[in-house]
């Protein structure tokens, strides 16, 4: 069974308990990159040209250092359990990024403060999903 992340026409929005007012590039912390800073490298240049299950494929495979030869062998593993969405990302739950999937389940960043994020809000077709709290009520 194959185990997906992927949503469509859906935004994934920034956690309830999210600590910025406005949208923040996720700062280098040492020589090795986040997982936050990974996946917004890849996303805020390619708006809506990967799908999510795509993102965290190619962040697990750098990570991991996979190479190329055993991607299909290593996807078929990652995605045979479920693996976290973009709900538990912390570019939505620390940094302040909405995340949109279009009707064909490719991904955009959104920040907090800009008004793309904002008409997806309001927007009564695109369906909502809250990032999840980083601390428990």
């Amino acid at each position: 069974m194959k185990h997906s992340t992927n949503y469509f026409n859906t935004l994934i929005e920034i956690a309830e308990d999210c600590p910025v007012s406005q949208a923040e590039v996720p700062p280098l912390k040492g020589d090795k990159k986040s997982v936050a800073n990974l996946q917004f490298e890849m996303l805020i240049d390619n708006p809506y040209r990967y799908t999510s299950d795509e993102v965290f494929f190619a962040v697990h495979a750098l990570r991991k250092g996979i190479s190329k030869s055993d991607f299909e062998a290593e996807k078929a593993l990652f995605f045979s359990k479920g693996q976290p969405c973009f709900r538990a990302s912390p570019l939505a739950k620390r940094y302040g990024w909405g995340v949109h999937s279009n009707a064909e389940g490719k991904v955009a960043l959104h920040g907090m403060d800009a008004e793309t994020y904002a008409n997806l809000v309001q927007d009564e077709t695109v369906v909502k999903k809250k990032a999840m709290r980083s601390k428990r009520k």
